[in-house]
């Protein structure tokens, strides 16, 4: 049974990861999410992926929806990202999804939005 726990460790939090990562990742968009992915061959831990979630303020001022939002997304996250297939490749990553409209959508279709991300980037970095 793959492992479906969302540890620190597999969390983006490094300043400069984060700024390379917008800088020279490639990034596309599936209702709701902008996303941005970069595939590091250098990484230091190449079995974990590093994710960051992010609902903008300018779309919702209200902290109790942001988190509802980003909640619902790293649920969503934890149980689809054995898609990926982290432990079966040689290289690290960076990856970074953003909550990109003022609508709050139910889970099933936030859900259906990380499934169809996770598999263009699996597809992407193959």
């Amino acid at each position: 049974m793959p492992d479906r726990s969302l540890p620190r460790s597999e969390r983006l939090r490094s300043l400069g990861a984060v700024r390379r990562l917008f800088e020279e990742g490639e990034s596309g968009f599936i209702y709701p999410f902008r996303y941005v992915w970069l595939a590091d061959p250098a990484a230091e831990n190449a079995a974990v992926a590093e994710v960051l979630f992010s609902v903008p303020k300018k779309f919702h001022k209200r902290a109790n929806k942001r988190n509802l939002l980003r909640r619902r997304t790293k649920e969503a996250y934890r149980l689809r990202k054995a898609i990926l297939g982290v432990g079966n490749r040689p290289k690290g990553l960076d990856m970074a999804l953003i909550y990109s409209t003022k609508e709050i959508l139910p889970y099933n279709r936030i859900e259906h939005a990380v499934q169809r991300i996770l598999e263009s980037i699996a597809e992407g970095f193959r």
